[in-house]
């Protein structure tokens, strides 16, 4: 595995699985260089502008957890969000022209809380593909792990185990099997006929 500039570390040697997370713990570098020339562009408020885009991309970190994802940035006045997979209903890969001439990408996530805005943007990401292919797998798996949950609740006081659920839907299966072999289908007559 291999690190760029100790922020962004990609794994290419094996693929991206649920249980195999990119690991995105700090912006790229390119970041802070995106935020300087964004800076020169507001030209007398780059006095202002610069150090606190300097503390931004300093501060800012992220983590992917089991359950979800966190972002934490903010020196003095610190921003702290959790997003559980669960909640994930959107994620969007974004890049202007200076940011894909510096390689870097946003990756937006956006949840169903009523926000215009996404609930977390990830900046200065490299390979954006494989963490949104990584997040939509976790949602994915949130979302059947959920389905699945639902189903061993206790209904009219009997406990119904997902075993005994995969092995109704199994006899299903089967039934459902017998019954089209034995149905003659509209191109062939059936037999005795």
């Amino acid at each position: 595995m291999k690190e760029r500039g100790g922020t962004l570390n990609l794994p290419h040697e094996e693929p991206e699985t649920v249980a195999n997370p990119p690991r995105v713990e700090r912006p790229d570098p390119a970041l802070l260089t995106y935020y300087i020339l964004c800076s020169f562009l507001s030209f007398v408020g780059v006095v202002l502008v610069l150090p606190l885009m300097w503390v931004r991309f300093s501060t800012l970190r992220y983590q992917l957890e089991s359950t979800g994802i966190r972002m934490q940035v903010g020196w003095l006045f610190r921003r702290e969000v959790v997003v559980a997979f669960r909640r994930i209903q959107d994620i969007q890969i974004s890049s202007n022209v200076v940011q894909r001439w510096l390689g870097i990408y946003s990756v937006s996530i956006q949840t169903a809380s009523g926000n215009a805005m996404p609930e977390i943007v990830i900046e200065g990401v490299r390979e954006p593909e494989a963490v949104r292919d990584w997040l939509y797998a976790r949602t994915r798996g949130a979302t059947v792990a959920k389905k699945l949950g639902s189903l061993t609740k206790e209904t009219d006081g009997n406990s119904v185990s997902r075993e005994e659920v995969l092995q109704v839907l199994r006899e299903i299966r089967d039934s459902l099997d017998a019954i089209a072999e034995t149905t003659p289908t509209p191109g062939n007559k059936a037999s005795g006929t």
